[in-house]
């Protein structure tokens, strides 16, 4: 879900000020990235792997990141490289750091990097005057390498696993009114109140998205958040009818809720996807060591592996093994 635990604001924010970038990087616990690039720091460690060298991969502040994280250091590990997790609180500070080589790796969501990028390179109005990103994973993907290539990134394969906004209902009211997509919903001419964030009166791909692009009958937006349990409760108890969430929501089942497909694409093509600096780990034989999860890990996977850190308190660590192991992605 990028770097927040709404996909508003990671699709949404603006790129911070020079100053900004200029903070002084640290891991989490204080370790600079220099140390984590001598396989000390981070929320794994530096142990395993061989001597085809050392990599860092880097970690949002969030749970699904820090999975991602982990799933790939193990599988690089396994292809003999030594690893270290180092976890940088936001965008803005690890993308730098990816660009200037202290960051070797890191999991990343097409669309809200490409348009990242954009607003680094055209000005901070340009995700919403010019936006390269769009509900088509392959021509976000193709916008995002122009913008990345320039500045030393190169973006791996893309797979089927998408962190992206989403809607849900209650299963009660989806089987009474036979809703499975968002086009049903907006065929059904059913007033719906929405649960989500304050923004979402505004924002495209919320409340004036579903209007225009599916014809949904918004009565209001109950500002209880995105996808928080109190947004959830309100939508299985019937005070509103769809709740913003996101496609990667691992508690939607627990309330009683199923998301409705965005079969018109209103959403930003988020795949997860690896990106590296070309310089320091653009080898073939890492791509091909990331690529083996692309191609493997789905949405659901992806929904799985966040309930097991968040509901069941699994490690990161842990949950990453455990996940690879099952998939046979682990040789050792």
């Amino acid at each position: 879900m990028g770097d927040s635990v709404n996909g508003f604001s990671r699709s949404t924010r603006a790129v911070l000020g020079a100053a900004a970038l200029a903070v002084a990087l640290t891991a989490c616990g204080g370790e600079s990235l220099e140390q984590g690039k001598d396989g000390t720091a981070g929320g794994s460690g530096g142990s395993g792997g061989g001597g085809k060298g050392s990599l860092v991969v880097g970690a949002a502040a969030f749970t699904e990141s820090k999975v991602l994280a982990e799933l790939y250091a193990q599988v690089l590990r396994d292809a003999g490289y030594t690893v270290s997790v180092t976890t940088v609180k936001n965008r803005e500070l690890y993308e730098p750091s990816l660009e200037n080589g202290q960051i070797d790796v890191v999991p990343e969501y097409a669309a809200t990097l490409a348009e990242f990028l954009n607003a680094k390179v055209n000005g901070p109005k340009a995700p919403e005057e010019k936006p390269v990103a769009s509900g088509d994973a392959k021509a976000t993907v193709e916008a995002l390498r122009k913008l990345a290539e320039p500045r030393g990134l190169k973006v791996l394969e893309v797979g089927g696993a998408v962190d992206q906004n989403a809607f849900a209902v209650s299963k009660e009211f989806a089987a009474k009114n036979k809703l499975s997509t968002l086009s049903d919903l907006g065929r059904a001419k059913l007033k719906v109140r929405i649960a989500a964030g304050d923004e979402c009166a505004v924002r495209p791909f919320c409340a004036p998205g579903l209007k225009a692009r599916y014809g949904i009958d918004v009565a209001g937006v109950d500002p209880k958040g995105v996808g928080t349990p109190q947004a959830k409760q309100a939508v299985k108890d019937g005070v509103d009818q769809l709740v913003l969430t996101t496609t990667t929501d691992a508690t939607l089942d627990s309330f009683g809720l199923v998301l409705l497909a965005d079969d018109k694409k209103l959403q930003n093509a988020d795949n997860v996807l690896p990106v590296v600096n070309a310089k320091d780990a653009g080898a073939p034989e890492i791509a091909t060591a990331l690529n083996k999860i692309t191609k493997v890990l789905s949405t659901a996977d992806l929904a799985e592996l966040n309930r097991k850190v968040d509901a069941e308190r699994a490690k990161p660590q842990d949950a990453a093994k455990a996940y690879l192991q099952t998939k046979g992605l682990l040789s050792k």
